[in-house]
């Protein structure tokens, strides 16, 4: 079975002191996870060594960092390298969030540079795409997607694809309460499989985790998670919430 992960995503939320408790609390409900399950915690730069430490002695527990820089090292103040994610531990990256794209113009260009740095580290990109309602509203939502996956991921061999997780973000449903029916998260899910596979194979395409990102929540996470393409989900305002984080997390497959 893919790997089926719940990844939460604290953005810019949370005093040191309340990520700790948060972090206690979800891992004080002794949830053993199989080796196909896996629990990824986003949390803010500051907390990344206390959080790994948290961590640590959990099967199957992961820290994520939120994003990271394109350039190995430099004249760049305030910005963060994978090679320094690399010298504390961190596992995972997430790149590409819609709220990166948005409101710091990243292009695909620029992920694929950063997908490319995480990797050289050992660090599992955790890649965002998705559409905003404009492009939904027009019914391009397939065609949108799949460039977004054909100009950050598409130069990478296929040794290396398969290392890579992907999460589906219906932009119109992050943080506005919407959310799309498992049916709409199922086909956008196996669109991008398909477009996988018809660059990679199907084996391969098949075995890459497809997270689902757009409000996910305690109510919802048994039906979208058991969709057949739908391998988890990134979680957003949930994730912030120790008992329904628990609840996610309890929905995976």
């Amino acid at each position: 079975m893919r790997k089926q992960i719940a990844a939460a995503n604290w953005k810019m939320n949370c005093t040191y002191q309340q990520g700790e408790d948060l972090l206690d609390n979800i891992l004080g409900a002794n949830i053993a996870l199989a080796d196909h399950r896996q629990v990824v915690f986003a949390v803010p730069f500051p907390y990344l060594i206390m959080a790994n430490s948290e961590v640590a002695d959990e099967p199957n527990y992961f820290i994520a960092a939120q994003n990271c820089y394109n350039k190995k090292s430099g004249a760049y103040t305030g910005e963060v390298s994978a090679e320094m994610l690399h010298s504390i531990g961190i596992k995972y990256c997430v790149l590409g969030h819609s709220e990166r794209r948005e409101y710091f113009q990243e292009s695909n260009k620029m992920l694929a540079e950063k997908i490319d740095i995480c990797l050289e580290y050992g660090i599992t990109p955790i890649f965002c795409c998705g559409e905003p309602l404009s492009i939904r509203e027009a019914g391009t939502q397939n065609g949108y997607v799949e460039t977004q996956l054909k100009e950050s991921l598409f130069h990478l061999a296929d040794s290396v694809i398969s290392k890579i997780v992907i999460a589906y973000e219906p932009i119109w449903a992050i943080g506005t309460g919407k959310t799309a029916s498992s049916d709409q998260a199922q086909e956008m899910h196996a669109h991008l499989r398909s477009v996988l596979a018809k660059q990679y194979g199907p084996l391969l395409a098949n075995n890459i985790s497809i997270l689902y990102g757009g409000s996910v929540k305690a109510n919802n996470a048994v039906e979208l998670f058991a969709r057949p393409d739908v391998d988890g989900g990134l979680v957003g305002g949930a994730s912030l919430n120790a008992e329904e984080f628990i609840a996610i997390i309890k929905a995976l497959k």
